[in-house]
């Protein structure tokens, strides 16, 4: 269960790194405009915003990828650091999801991978 737990961990972080980088790199790109939904005059409007979110979203990458790194010789640092990380993308996937309904696919998609990262890590660590 911790292996599988800390793939899904691995999976959503690749995923914030993607954000970060349609967030805080190709913002106003039309890929980016088309993802987010937003026309090319509200992209240049809240580009400084958008780059700031998307390194929320890498700092969250990072924390699971450090997690993963050190799990195997600091379990309790790994797991806290995953869980931590996991953990804060899911609920930003839910605060997405109860702020605005019609984002319910960004929220699955933002948060699928880790909420079976948390699940099965938890089993994981627990058994």
């Amino acid at each position: 269960m911790v292996v599988i737990g800390l793939v899904c961990a691995v999976v959503a972080a690749l995923v914030h790194c993607f954000i970060f980088y349609l967030e805080s790199i190709a913002w106003t790109s039309p890929r980016a405009r088309t993802t987010f939904g937003t026309t090319e005059d509200t992209a240049e409007i809240t580009r400084s915003l958008a780059f700031n979110q998307g390194f929320y979203n890498l700092f969250l990458a990072i924390a699971v990828f450090a997690g993963v790194a050190v799990f195997g010789c600091c379990r309790a640092v790994g797991a806290t650091l995953v869980f931590t990380g996991a953990g804060s993308m899911l609920a930003a996937a839910l605060v997405l999801l109860l702020s605005d309904r019609s984002k319910a696919r960004a929220a699955t998609v933002q948060g699928s991978a880790p909420l079976l990262a948390v699940l099965f890590l938890a089993i994981g660590v627990a058994s």
